[in-house]
Order: structure tokens, then sequence, then C-alpha cells
């Protein structure tokens, strides 16, 4: 059996996250860090930004913070997108991912 933690926190964290972990000083949404062993690793999640973009994309706070798991879980996985097939595929394994799981996104948010 595997673990995963989840911690919601808020933009400033996350922040401070970024920058002292991928040396990026700028707040974003989702934050993926490997763990070892039994355990899979660590999501941090801004809840700042998941009311914020749920309200910019007009679908609710759990639909994003959904999409904002499932994203972070696929890193965790050792998913990525940096290219534009990356992205695609990413984005078709997220979409199927909540539809599953019964959530549509708003059009446009991915």
């Amino acid at each position: 059996m595997q673990t995963l933690a989840v911690r919601l926190t808020d933009d400033a964290e996350l922040r401070r996250l970024n920058r002292d972990f991928s040396a990026e000083d700028a707040v974003t949404d989702v934050l993926s860090f490997q763990g070892d062993d039994s355990h899979l690793g660590d999501l941090a999640i801004s809840w700042s930004a998941v009311e914020r973009q749920a309200a910019g994309h007009g679908h609710p706070p759990a639909t994003e913070l959904a999409l904002l798991s499932v994203h972070g879980f696929l890193h965790l996985l050792g998913w990525d997108h940096a290219t534009a097939s990356e992205h695609r595929e990413m984005t078709r394994v997220t979409v199927a991912a909540l539809r599953e799981s019964g959530l549509e996104l708003a059009p446009g948010r991915l």
C-alpha cells in the first residue's frame, strides 16, 4: 500500500514552497513532491487559487480542487507536460479521470 499526503493551504505558502523547492518566486496552484518507499508523495494545493480559478472558469471549487489533485497526482506518477504532445495526453487523462468521477470542467478550462 502507498500513501499520499495532501495539504490545502494558501497562496503565500505555495509561493514559499515554490521558491524553496523549485527556485521560482511565484505563486502557483499545486505542487507535487516525490516520496519514497511506501509514500508516493505530497501535494500542496492553494485553496485561494482553487476558489479564484473556480470562480474565473465558472465551475464549483470542488471541481477545481479535483482538477488540481489529479494534475498533481499525475506528476507523482511520472507524467509531465513539457512538450505539446505530453500536454495533450496529460489533459486527456485528466479530463477522463474527472468524468469518471462525475465532474465536468467549464469550457476552456483545459
